[in-house]
């Protein structure tokens, strides 16, 4: 038995450097470059100093998209806005605004009076969905996108062509479907007397004028054009004069009570990923690389890494979520 014990004591002095020998960190092979993220601070309109890129991030997801959101639309929109802060901050050399004129942003301040008791879960998800695609970008041919996103779409989203006259490749109409199923608000309706549609649009309608009344669509259901016997005017000019949710409108003229009546469908420019559209394909199962992939024609998801070079820099169609 002695002896046994021994033995035992023997074998078990052997194993013991092997059981407690750590994991070695990968070594870098002399000659072979080591890959970072990029180290690059965004610079807030009205904040008093800038903050790393991924804590913005945070901040962006958190007033971009609902936190009940499923977590492949949250990290979707986490990739999406991290690329358009790259793009439109030139990496960081430039301001940008809090608002729709770039992308909503919201400090860990506004969050906590936003979120109230839903704080410490809300706060904890998103920025799990960024961690979790942290450097992830979106390129076109190795060049970084201008990543446009919106609210809620038609079941279609435009094309920057249509929305903006330049004609980009991965800014194309594609299906988002199951939109009314995640948001109820999907129409709107509003109504306005037409003195005060004259005072908004101009001129002198009467109900020749809306009899007269051609909306022009464009293929994805969108008015590409107003025009009348003595008026005519862009979609997209005619959203912006009434405040209207997006372009794809319908408007009619209540003679006996001079009423104009507006209905639209989907919400905002329409160009790029729809939030809502993104929130119903993960709950259909799809990741955030199929969704973003879906709804950024041709694109690929690259590490935005200290060894990437310039990206070229697409020319700026105009406010990203609105």
């Amino acid at each position: 038995m002695d002896k046994l014990l021994t033995a035992l004591f023997i074998i078990l002095l052997f194993f013991i450097p092997f059981l407690l020998r750590q994991t070695p960190e990968k070594i870098t092979e002399p000659g072979e470059k080591k890959v970072e993220l990029c180290p690059v601070d965004i610079i807030i309109a009205g904040a008093d100093k800038p903050i790393s890129l991924e804590e913005y991030i945070v901040g962006v997801v958190a007033a971009e998209m609902p936190a009940t959101f499923h977590e492949e639309a949250l990290k979707a929109q986490a990739v999406a806005a991290r690329t358009y802060a790259l793009q439109t901050t030139d990496y960081g050399q430039k301001k940008i605004a809090t608002d729709v004129s770039a992308q909503v942003y919201s400090s860990e301040e506004k969050r906590k009076e936003r979120w109230g008791k839903e704080f410490k879960r809300n706060e904890k998800k998103v920025r799990a969905a960024v961690e979790a695609t942290a450097g992830d970008t979106i390129v076109y041919q190795d060049k970084m996108i201008s990543a446009m996103f919106f609210s809620t779409s038609n079941g279609k989203t435009e094309t920057a062509q249509n929305f903006s006259g330049n004609d980009i490749p991965y800014l194309q109409s594609v299906e988002s479907p199951g939109e009314g199923d995640v948001e109820a608000k999907i129409e709107r309706t509003a109504e306005m007397t037409l003195a005060k549609w004259n005072k908004t649009i101009g001129g002198k309608w009467d109900a020749d004028s809306f009899r007269s009344l051609q909306l022009v669509r464009n293929p994805t259901g969108r008015v590409q054009k107003v025009v009348t016997s003595e008026f005519q005017a862009s979609g997209r000019e005619v959203r912006e004069l009434l405040g209207l949710a997006s372009t794809d409108f319908d408007i009619a003229f209540d003679v006996t009570n001079n009423i104009v009546h507006v209905t639209t469908t989907g919400y905002g420019h329409g160009v790029g990923m729809s939030q809502y559209g993104a929130e119903a394909y993960a709950q259909k199962g799809w990741t955030a690389e199929k969704i973003l992939l879906h709804y950024y024609t041709g694109t690929q998801i690259k590490k935005f890494t200290l060894l990437d070079s310039q990206c070229l820099k697409t020319p700026s169609l105009a406010n990203n979520s609105e």
